[in-house]
């Protein structure tokens, strides 16, 4: 009987597959669920169920939602809901096959997006995985705070084959059923057993069930037990009725037939109810499990049998020689249906044998019921809940001194071409090329070099405007923007977004390169962009344009094309910002995505260039609203996710947080004070740049002041270890920006620590 106790947590997030669907997943989420609200009354848990491909099930409420195994879209709503919901702790229980991607990857979508810690509970754990279910096991490891085994071979196999801590593996035996052991003889006239000495098999009809091994040994029990009778009880699994239909049932019925023993097996189709599997278990004299698979970590069904007391033979897997061993059970070899008859026969022989066993299996099943893995469970979760990496930083005001920028980060990614894209870790990652976006920025980044570096951040440029000017395609008046790491390029015509990025370093390279023949340079080719720039349609280019002529205007005052884009583009944002705009969405567009900061910075500097205030409100007023709606409950700096993208005038989604929002926040800040003289644009600056450095939802820092790198992004849980050239680049213009801030803010007499910020 289930003893109800307390537990600190109040909602628990299973994922599985629940019933209707028909499998053994299915019933163990279900007894999971059950046992737990049975153990812990005032504990809440929802499922999120799994759909397998083209199926529909009708849930019942305690599915909170469902998710189609191939929809990665799905695995990313669930989050939200689990994340909406509250949940302390998200409990999985997995097995590579009912999750869709190669071994189940996409479930790593839905881990990484959710903010409560993980238990996975493994259903199937493999000697030889291949490279995907090692990949897949490998970062769930990563995710979890504890993974669940339901044997002492699992927690060997995932120490020995995937190198997981002892400390990290917790053994929780397979649930049972705490029934209270009653003769068998008196549960057999209800099924038509009376006067049989009933020989059990239980589950999902497949071929590595090993069926017809008993079948074939069926005669010779036989001979010596004329009452003997196997009973098969369970549907054919659903994808094998899918592919062949009874086929396999129908040829096993025929193998009895032809053996003669047809009239002492009887199959019963279909998938009983719980109750009723315990109540044929009990009409039960042996259970037996002639499984053909060594690989298989747990059985439902055996642990059903030994925790009613019944003597069992099976074959050799995992679990039976875990659960069998010290004559609780007999294990004989896989597909002998001699061994399996000389067994069988020598219990049904010898009754003081089968007594003594049923005992001992009564005795060890006492530490699988379900109160007893509900209790392990929630003991498991309160543990991960407890043991959560701290924040290390929450809370109060805290100034950051900025940080010296670094070209080792830079440097480690730039060859004699341009600046390779993505790193493994910090190793560059050649298979992804180069492309324009990252070349473009790596080109401002070094005017902005103190005159320390200036030396080598000039021949850096060389390269970085050598690779702009070779992805200039005139003849289709854009850039191109991906080249292969042979130096090929992918396609003709890259983004818009690329187009007015490049277009902005090129002003930017002619208003502040050190070099003049850089500066030459730089003019030459803004000609001859620059008029294509009024082909563009997208909201956010005309921001990075507004800001390439603003740059050009300050390298050139008199500069005709650059001002006519200029006050083009500015009216053209306008008027988005005007179409877009409701009561409490005070934005360009109807979604938030990246680099949003710019759409205000843009503004604000066509209405300082311009000299219209109109368009300097509205850039500092839809910066104040962006600042705002990135600013999370502890006054830290909180980037929209990249979850977030294309969700119609909704609140953004916490993750993933990209470092190039940090610096874009901290470049439209700076003009917003300079604008308006108010230090809460030093504080919002100063909150950006403390997001680097962990004062942001995780309490985790990105960047590696040491030598100038920085993490790719701030995932549910953790950070994104690689340290590609758009992270890298970003920390280090933000690094450049706040202290030109700095110095600024000084000369001016307003100290920039005016702007203490929680982090």
């Amino acid at each position: 009987m289930a003893v109800s106790a307390v537990t600190t947590l109040k909602r628990v997030a299973l994922i599985g597959n629940s019933p209707p669907r028909l499998c053994g997943i299915a019933t163990f989420t279900q007894d999971v669920r059950k046992g737990l609200i049975a153990a812990f009354p005032a504990l809440a848990v929802d499922v999120y169920a799994m759909n397998d491909r083209g199926a529909r099930y009708d849930y019942p409420p305690e599915v909170a939602c469902s998710i189609d195994q191939d929809e990665l879209a799905d695995y990313a709503r669930a989050a939200q809901r689990i994340n909406a919901s509250g949940a302390d702790i998200v409990c999985v229980q997995h097995e590579y096959g009912i999750f869709g991607g190669a071994a189940g990857v996409h479930l790593l979508k839905l881990l990484d997006r959710v903010t409560a810690p993980v238990v996975v509970s493994l259903h199937t754990v493999l000697e030889q995985p291949t490279p995907e279910q090692r990949a897949v096991i490998e970062a769930l490891v990563r995710r979890a705070a504890k993974l669940i085994v339901m044997a002492e071979k699992g927690r060997r196999i995932l120490r020995d084959v995937h190198g997981v801590a002892d400390d990290r593996i917790a053994v929780v035996p397979h649930g049972a059923p705490d029934r209270a052991p009653v003769p068998a003889d008196s549960y057999k006239a209800r099924f038509g057993f009376a006067g049989h000495r009933v020989l059990l098999t239980f589950g999902l009809l497949s071929p590595n069930k090993g069926i017809d091994t008993m079948i074939r040994a069926m005669p010779a029990i036989v001979a010596r037990h004329p009452d003997a009778l196997y009973v098969v009880l369970g549907a054919t699994h659903p994808h094998l009725v899918a592919h062949e239909g009874e086929a396999y049932r129908e040829g096993l019925m025929a193998l009895a037939e032809t053996l003669g023993v047809s009239h002492k097996v009887r199959f019963i189709d279909g998938f009983v109810e719980k109750e009723e599997l315990i109540d044929h278990i009990a009409a039960t004299d042996i259970y037996v499990t002639p499984y053909l698979n060594e690989a298989q970590i747990t059985s439902g069904t055996l642990s059903y049998a030994v925790a009613m007391g019944k003597p069992v033979v099976s074959t050799p897997y995992w679990h039976a020689v875990e659960l069998l061993a010290d004559g609780v059970g007999i294990v004989v070899p896989f597909g002998d249906s001699a061994a399996f008859a000389d067994r069988i026969c020598e219990l049904l022989d010898k009754p003081e044998m089968l007594d003594e066993m049923s005992r001992k299996a009564w005795a060890i099943g006492r530490t699988m019921t379900w109160p007893a893995l509900a209790r392990a469970y929630v003991g498991i979760f309160e543990e991960a809940v407890r043991t959560q990496p701290a924040r290390l930083f929450r809370g109060g005001g805290r100034r950051l001194d900025p940080v010296p920028p670094r070209l080792d980060g830079v440097e480690r990614l730039t060859d004699g071409c341009g600046i390779i894209q993505h790193s493994i870790f910090t190793v560059p990652d050649r298979r992804h090329g180069y492309c324009v976006d990252d070349a473009c920025r790596a080109l401002m980044l070094m005017h902005r070099m103190p005159a320390s570096d200036a030396v080598r951040a000039d021949e850096l440029a060389t390269i970085y405007a050598a690779f702009v000017q070779h992805a200039w395609n005139g003849e289709q008046g854009r850039f191109r923007n991906f080249m292969a790491f042979d130096r090929g390029w992918l396609e003709e015509r890259g983004s818009e977004d690329s187009f007015g990025r490049t277009l902005w370093s090129l002003g930017d390279t002619a208003a502040r390169a050190r070099s003049h023949e850089l500066r030459l340079w730089a003019s030459h080719l803004f000609d001859q962009v620059a008029p294509h720039a009024r082909e563009l349609a997208s909201p956010r280019t005309w921001a990075f344009s507004i800001l390439a002529a603003d740059a050009m205007l300050d390298a050139h005052p008199g500069h005709e094309m650059a001002m006519t884009m200029l006050r083009d583009l500015s009216l053209r944002l306008r008027a988005e910002l005007n179409a877009a705009r409701r009561p409490g969405w005070d934005w360009y567009e109807q979604v938030l995505a990246y680099d949003n900061a710019r759409m205000p910075e843009a503004m604000m500097r066509a209405g300082r260039r311009l000299g219209d205030a109109a368009l300097r409100e509205d850039g500092i007023r839809t910066m104040a609203w962006i600042d705002a709606i990135q600013t999370n409950e502890d006054g830290q700096f909180r980037a929209v996710g990249t979850d977030s993208f294309g969700r119609p005038r909704e609140q953004p989604l916490p993750f993933d947080q990209q470092p190039v929002e940090g610096w874009a926040t901290i470049d439209a800040a700076r003009i917003a004070y300079d604008l308006s003289g108010e230090t809460r644009w030093l504080t919002a600056a100063q909150r950006a740049y403390a997001w680097y450095f962990g004062g942001n939802d995780l309490g985790l820092p990105l960047a590696s002041p040491s030598d100038g790198g920085c993490f790719d992004g701030l995932m549910s849980d953790r950070v994104n270890l690689n340290q590609g050239a758009e992270s890298v680049l970003a920390f280090q213009f933000a690094c450049c920006a706040m202290m030109e801030m700095a110095e600024k803010a000084d000369r001016n007499g307003s100290l920039l620590k005016a702007g203490s910020v929680a982090s």
